[in-house]
C-alpha cells in the first residue's frame, strides 16, 4: 500500500505554543508507517486555496535540529488567516477546490491548528468530506490563549500566556509599591467572553504581594457603582491598588463597556478596546487619585522567552496524538486533554467530536468566582497553577533569542 501524505495549517491568533504542535505533527509523521510527507499550508486555509504550500518534511530533513527550534518559536511558522469558509450549501466552490488539492497531493489527513473559529473550519470541511464520501481524516488541534474551547481541560498557548500575565502583574506590583501615595493601576487583559487569562493574574500573589487586589471577569455582570465602592474600600486599606480586568467586561444588560457596535470582525465578534482606559477615566473623575491603565495586548501571546515548559510539552504531544488518531481512522474531531489529577498534575490525551466544539465557548465556572464578583477562588488557583510550570529552553545568540526564519511569510508582502 502506497503511503499517504498529510497537510497541516495554522489559523487564528498566535500563541507561543502553536509551533510546538506543528513540530508534534511533523514528529508524528516522521515516526509513522502510514504517512510520508507533511505539507504546510501558508496562511491557514488560504494556503490551500492559493496553492501556497511548503514541503515541511524536506525542510526538516535538511536540518533535523530545526524541530527543536520550531518548538520554541513564537507565533505561527506557517502564518495565519481569519478566513471564514461559506456554508457549502450556499457556495461549495472553495470546498471542491480544497478536496481536489487533497487529491492532487495524495493527502490522507488534514490537521488544522487553531482556536474556536478554526474549529468552525474543521467542522465545515468534515461535513463536506462526509457528504462527498472523502476518506481524508480531518482533525483539529486546539490552541488559544483564551482557553475557551469546550471538551478539553485547557488549550495550548494558555499556560504560557497565563505565566506571562502573572509574571507581569508581579513586576507591575514591584514598580507600583515604591511610591507611598494613593494610586490605582488598572491592567486590561485579553478576554472577550471568557476571563481565564485575567483570572491568571491571581497567580502573582505570594507571601508579600496581595496584588491584584481586585479581579473582574466577563462571566459576571460589571457594575460601575460597585466597582467604585470596591476601589474606595481598597484605597482605605492600602496606598496602591492594582486591578485586573478583562477586555470583555459587560453590564447586566450584556453591553460591553468598551465596544463599538459598528466594529465587528470577520466572524461577527465585537471589536473591543479600552476597558482599562474607560475605568481609568472613571476613577480619575469620581475618586480623584493618581490612576493609570495598562493594556496587555499581544505581548502575552508572543513572549516565547517566558513560555511554560508544561505548555510546550503538551502542545508537542497533541500534535503527535493527532497523527496517531488519524492513523486509527478518527476524523471530524479535535484532540483533547483530560485532567486526571491536580497533585500530581496528570492529564490524558483523547479526542472529541468537532460538532460539540465548533462555535461553542467555555467560560470560567461561576463557582470559581467569589460572591462579590471581584475575585477568584482557590479552586481556580489550583486549576491554573500546574499549567505555568517549568521554563522553556530558548537558545540565545548575541543576547537575543534565536527563532525560526519566517522570511517566507514576508517576502511576498
Amino acid at each position: 500500500m502506497s503511503l499517504k501524505n498529510v497537510m497541516v495549517a495554522q489559523s487564528g491568533g498566535p500563541t507561543v505554543a502553536i509551533n510546538a504542535s506543528l513540530a508534534g505533527v511533523i514528529r508524528g509523521v516522521m515516526a509513522s508507517d502510514q504517512y510520508e510527507t507533511v505539507y504546510g499550508s501558508v496562511n491557514g486555509i488560504l494556503g490551500i486555496l492559493n496553492n501556497h504550500l511548503l514541503n515541511l518534511t524536506e525542510i526538516m530533513n535538511e536540518n533535523p535540529a530545526y524541530l527543536d527550534r520550531l518548538e520554541t518559536t513564537p507565533a505561527m511558522y506557517l502564518g495565519s488567516c481569519r478566513h471564514k469558509l461559506p456554508d457549502y450549501l450556499d457556495d461549495d466552490s472553495s470546498y471542491v477546490f480544497i478536496f481536489k488539492q487533497f487529491e492532487l497531493y495524495n493527502v490522507g489527513a488534514f490537521f488544522y491548528i487553531g482556536g474556536n473559529d478554526s474549529m468552525d473550519t474543521v467542522l465545515k470541511l468534515s461535513e463536506y468530506g462526509k457528504k462527498i464520501g472523502s476518506d481524508v481524516r480531518i482533525i483539529g488541534i486546539p490552541k488559544t490563549i483564551d482557553n475557551d474551547l469546550c471538551e478539553t481541560d485547557h488549550t495550548p498557548g494558555f499556560g504560557s500566556a497565563a505565566k506571562y500575565i502573572a509574571s507581569s502583574v508581579l513586576e507591575i506590583a514591584h514598580d507600583t509599591f515604591i511610591y507611598a501615595v494613593k494610586s490605582v493601576t488598572i491592567i486590561e487583559i485579553m478576554g472577550r467572553d471568557a476571563g481565564w487569562l485575567t483570572a491568571a493574574a491571581a497567580l502573582a500573589r505570594n507571601g508579600y504581594n496581595s496584588a491584584p487586589h481586585l479581579i473582574y471577569l466577563p462571566e459576571v455582570p460589571f457594575d460601575t457603582d460597585d466597582f467604585l465602592l470596591d476601589v474606595k474600600r481598597m484605597l482605605f486599606e492600602r496606598n496602591n491598588v492594582i486591578i485586573a480586568v478583562s477586555e470583555g467586561i459587560r453590564d447586566a444588560s450584556g453591553n460591553y463597556i468598551s465596544a463599538s457596535e459598528k466594529s465587528v470582525d470577520t466572524f461577527g465578534h465585537s471589536q473591543l478596546s479600552g476597558a482599562g482606559k474607560t475605568l481609568e477615566f472613571l476613577v480619575k473623575e469620581k475618586l480623584g487619585v493618581k490612576v493609570r491603565s495598562i493594556e496587555v495586548n499581544v505581548l502575552q501571546r508572543c513572549a516565547a522567552h517566558l513560555a511554560s515548559k508544561t505548555d510546550l510539552m503538551e502542545s508537542v504531544e497533541l500534535g503527535k496524538k493527532a497523527v496517531a488518531l488519524s492513523e486509527e481512522g478518527v476524523t471530524a474531531s479535535m484532540v483533547t486533554m483530560n485532567r486526571v489529577s491536580d497533585d500530581p498534575y496528570t492529564i490524558e490525551y483523547g479526542y472529541a467530536e468537532i460538532k460539540n466544539i465548533a462555535n461553542e465557548a467555555k467560560s470560567v465556572p461561576t463557582e470559581w468566582i467569589n460572591a462579590a464578583g471581584n475575585d477568584v477562588t482557590q479552586e481556580l488557583i489550583d486549576y491554573l497553577t500546574p499549567l505555568i510550570q517549568g521554563e522553556s529552553n530558548v537558545t540565545y545568540e548575541n543576547g537575543l533569542p534565536v527563532y525560526m526564519d519566517v522570511s517566507h511569510l514576508t517576502k511576498h508582502q
